[in-house]
C-alpha cells in the first residue's frame, strides 16, 4: 500500500503531526509497543491486515545503513528533500564501493604452467610473469598469455629452380615454439606470417644453390639442416622470439608434367648405386682373401728360407767336424763316409745285385716280389715291415756266401 494513497494519512512516514511527540514520548506509547510488536506495524491481535508496508521496510533499511531522516521542519516537501539527499549520497557510496570491488576482482588472473604472461601497462611493455596467480589493475594493465611449451608446425610447398636450371617441387614442415614471449607479441605484428615468409626465402636460397639430383636423392637431410639454420638466423635478426626445433623435408619431386621421366632417372641412379654396392661388397670379400693368401705364401717362403739356412748351417758345421776327424784318421773316415753315402742312396731301393768274383755274371734278387709272395702266403698276417725285409736279405746273402764264396754287395734295403 503506497504511503501517499488517499485515506491512509496515518501511515504517512513524512507526516510531522504523527511524530510530534516523538521526543517526549506519548503516555500510551508503551502500551502501543506492547500491543504491537510486529516490525511491519501490523496489529498484535493476530488478524492479518495484508502485506507489510514497503515504505516502512525501506525506512528501516535506511536506518540500518545509517541514513536517518530529518526530524526538522513541518512541511512534507522539506522533509522529503532532506531524506532524498542523504539517501542519494549513501546509494552512490554503495554503488561506488561495489564498482571498486568489481574492478579489483577483474584484475585477478592465473597463468598456467605452460604459459607466460606479458603485461602491458598503458600500452607499453611492463613485465613478463611466470606461472601462478597474479593481479594487475584492470583498464591500466593488459595481460596476454603465451604458450611457450607447445610445438607448432608450419607446412610450405612450392616450385623452385635449382642451380642447374631444373624445376623441382619441394615440401617442408617447420616445427617451432615460442622462446621469448615479449618479442613474439611486441616486435612482430604477425609472427606466423613472418615465419612463412622466412621459410619461403630460406628454402629458395638453399634449393637455388643445390643441384636437382642432390635434392631428389641423398641431399634431402643436408637440405633440411641448411634451411633450419637459415630460418633461425632470420628469426633472430627480426626478433620474432621463435625457436626452430626441426625442419622435415616432406617430399621432393619433379613437376607433374615430367614426373615419369624423372622417375626413370631416379631408378637408373638407384640401380647404379646398387651395382656399385654389390661391386664394393665383392671387392671387400676378394681382397682380404687375396691378402691372406699372399701373407701365407710370404710366411711359407720365410719358413723355407729359414729351413734352408738352418740346414746349410748344419751341413757346414757337420763338414767342419768331419774334416777334423778326417785329419785324425783319413782312411777310417773315408770308409765310413763311403758306407753312409751308399746306404743313403740305396736305402729306398727294393733290389739286390750280387757280383761273383772271377766271373762276369751278376745275380739279381727281386726282393719286392719275394715280399709280395711272402705276404700272400702268410694268411691273416699284414704286410712285411722293414725289419722283415732286412732279415730276409741277410738270409739270402748268407746262403750265397756259403755256396759260392762270393763277395756280396748289397745295393738296396727296405
Amino acid at each position: 500500500m503506497a504511503w501517499n494513497e488517499p485515506g491512509n494519512n496515518d501511515n504517512d512516514p513524512w507526516n510531522p503531526d504523527k511524530n510530534r511527540n516523538n521526543g517526549a514520548g506519548r503516555p500510551d506509547e508503551g502500551r502501543d509497543k506492547e500491543k504491537n510488536n510486529d516490525p511491519w506495524g501490523r496489529p498484535s491481535g493476530g488478524k492479518d491486515q495484508g502485506p507489510p508496508d514497503l515504505d516502512e521496510a525501506f525506512n528501516k533499511l535506511m536506518d540500518m545503513l545509517g541514513v536517518r531522516k530529518s526530524r526538522k521542519g513541518g512541511g512534507s516537501n522539506g522533509g522529503g528533500s532532506g531524506l532524498s539527499g542523504k539517501f542519494s549520497g549513501g546509494l552512490i557510496a554503495i554503488v561506488l564501493l561495489a564498482l571498486f570491488a568489481l574492478w579489483a576482482a577483474t584484475g585477478v588472473y592465473q597463468v598456467d604452467q605452460q604459459e607466460r604472461g606479458v603485461v602491458l601497462r598503458l600500452g607499453e611493455y611492463h613485465s613478463t610473469v611466470m606461472p601462478g596467480l597474479h593481479w594487475n589493475p584492470p583498464l591500466i594493465d593488459s595481460v596476454s598469455k603465451v604458450n611457450v611449451t607447445k610445438v607448432r608446425s608450419h607446412d610450405h610447398k612450392a616450385l623452385m629452380l635449382t642451380v642447374d636450371d631444373a624445376i623441382v617441387e619441394v615440401g617442408v614442415s617447420v616445427q617451432y615454439s615460442v622462446q621469448n614471449p615479449k618479442d613474439f607479441l611486441i616486435n612482430v605484428r604477425n609472427p606466423e606470417e613472418s615465419l612463412a615468409q622466412m621459410t619461403e626465402s630460406a628454402l629458395r636460397h638453399v634449393v637455388g644453390s643445390s643441384e636437382m639430383g642432390q635434392i631428389l636423392t641423398e641431399g634431402r637431410e643436408l637440405l633440411a639442416d641448411e634451411v633450419k639454420a637459415r630460418i633461425q638466423s632470420y628469426s633472430d635478426l627480426y626478433g620474432t622470439g621463435l625457436l626452430i626445433s626441426k625442419v622435415n623435408v616432406e617430399n621432393t619431386q619433379a613437376p607433374t608434367q615430367v614426373q615419369e621421366a624423372f622417375d626413370d632417372v631416379i631408378k637408373a641412379k638407384e640401380d647404379e648405386l646398387r651395382v656399385k654396392n654389390e661391386a664394393e661388397s665383392y671387392a671387400n670379400g676378394v681382397i682380404p682373401e687375396a691378402r691372406g693368401r699372399a701373407q701365407r705364401i710370404r710366411e711359407e717362403a720365410e719358413a723355407y728360407r729359414s729351413e734352408i739356412v738352418a740346414r746349410a748351417s748344419g751341413q757346414a758345421d757337420r763338414f767342419d767336424r768331419l774334416y777334423r776327424e778326417y785329419t785324425k784318421a783319413p782312411e777310417v773316415t773315408r770308409r765310413r763316409l763311403y758306407i753312409e753315402t751308399v746306404e743313403s742312396v740305396y736305402k729306398d731301393v727294393n733290389k739286390v745285385v750280387v757280383d761273383t768274383e772271377g766271373g762276369n755274371n751278376m745275380m739279381y734278387l727281386p726282393l719286392d716280389q719275394l715280399m709280395k709272395q711272402s705276404a700272400a702266403s702268410a694268411s691273416g698276417s699284414s704286410n712285411l715291415g722293414s725289419s722283415d725285409i732286412s732279415s730276409l736279405t741277410d738270409q739270402v746273402l748268407n746262403e750265397l756266401r756259403k755256396r759260392q764264396g762270393v763277395t756280396v754287395r748289397r745295393e738296396g734295403r727296405n
